[in-house]
């Protein structure tokens, strides 16, 4: 699996993709941080973050829709399938690279966080509750995208299921409360608080898991067809 990892790792690196993920992020939340800390006059480096998930919900596509999708396109599937890689760890190894890229962008804020030491003193343990929140949420943004990339070829339309999904889950609250744990952002909100809310994380996991089981179900039954 190291060796899947390493190579989609270095692919994101070898083409645009890994940089047009984090530069968009990074002007995005730079623009979010100017608002904060220099019009509302706020040192909470949470309250940015809560905003950078907006974003993760529009650019996650970048990572994930070229996974499987241009494997299909460009005939290279069948080498994966026909490889003696399992499918569970091909999965995993384009889930845990595109999960690094998130990781180095979470990383990559921590400036931000400085920043804002030189205006006040923003609560360390508040920050890394929220990167733990925002992280679970990048890896179901991420695990959903990788299945919506297996079940087409096309990188756009995987992109647009990826990304009509995330907005469906995003409003569903807003036609019932009954679907107030379906909304994988809003869930996000209790981890800005610094607060590590047990039941929601296991939401994340077990959506991230739920999402990657069927993408190795439709690659298997893609491979017993061939």
């Amino acid at each position: 699996m190291w060796a899947i990892i390493k190579k989609e790792f270095k692919s994101y690196f070898l083409s645009p993709v890994g940089y047009i993920f984090i530069g968009l992020f990074l002007i995005m939340f730079s623009i979010f941080f100017y608002i904060e800390v220099f019009s509302y006059k706020s040192i909470n480096f949470e309250y940015i973050f809560y905003s950078g998930a907006t974003i993760l919900t529009f650019i996650t596509p970048i990572l994930t829709m070229r996974t499987l999708a241009e494997e299909r396109k460009s005939g290279t599937e069948q080498l994966l399938l026909t490889s003696p890689i399992s499918i569970t760890k091909i999965v995993l190894g384009k889930f845990i690279a595109a999960t690094l890229i998130v990781i180095i962008t979470e990383l990559s804020t921590f400036m931000y966080f400085g920043i804002l030491s030189f205006f006040g003193t923003p609560h360390l343990t508040t920050a890394l509750v929220t990167l733990l929140g925002f992280l679970l949420l990048a890896m179901s943004y991420i695990a959903f995208g990788i299945l919506a990339s297996s079940v087409t070829e096309n990188q756009i339309i995987a992109g647009v299921i990826t990304v009509g999904f995330f907005i469906l889950l995003w409003f569903l609250p807003e036609f019932s409360m009954v679907f107030k744990d379906f909304s994988l952002i809003n869930l996000f909100a209790s981890f800005c608080s610094g607060q590590i809310d047990i039941a929601k994380t296991v939401i994340y996991i077990t959506f991230t898991v739920i999402c990657l089981l069927f993408t190795i179900i439709v690659m298997q039954r893609r491979k017993s067809v061939r």
